[in-house]
């Protein structure tokens, strides 16, 4: 059996090949090049610039009990998640017409509502600050 050395890649030249950051990869277009860096950045922004969210359990008890929010309303709350946010609020209360919401304030979710009917102990625990919107 005849093996010459220039039929066979070394280790050396197959990690040159395969794991050099210079490598192209000409199945992608550029568009489709984006580092992982430049996602995050961009979810960071959305998520810093975007709308109320809800969590399921929030969801749910907005279901339950009959609550329905309108576009003024929303940017009340989005409003006052700002305003949290500029006081270094993590967890808020937020107090709006006759609901209270728990707002998770760095990821811009409501975590539980309630209205006035349902709010039998009126105590809230859990939080680091209060916000009237």
């Amino acid at each position: 059996m005849n093996i010459t050395n220039d039929r066979f890649l070394s280790a050396i030249q197959i990690q040159d090949k395969f794991l050099s950051d210079k490598r192209t990869d000409t199945n992608r277009t550029d568009s489709e090049q984006t580092s992982f860096k430049d996602i995050l950045n961009k979810t960071s922004e959305q998520t810093a610039q975007g709308s109320v969210k809800f969590s399921k359990h929030a969801s749910d008890r907005l279901a339950t009990r009959d609550i329905v929010l309108d576009d003024t309303q929303i940017d009340r709350l989005n409003d006052g998640i700002a305003r949290a946010e500029m006081k270094g609020i993590k967890e808020s209360l937020m107090i709006m017409d006759k609901l209270a919401f728990i707002v998770n304030v760095p990821s811009n979710t409501v975590v539980t509502a309630l209205d006035s009917s349902n709010s039998k102990e009126q105590v809230f625990t859990n939080i680091d600050g209060a916000v009237i919107v």
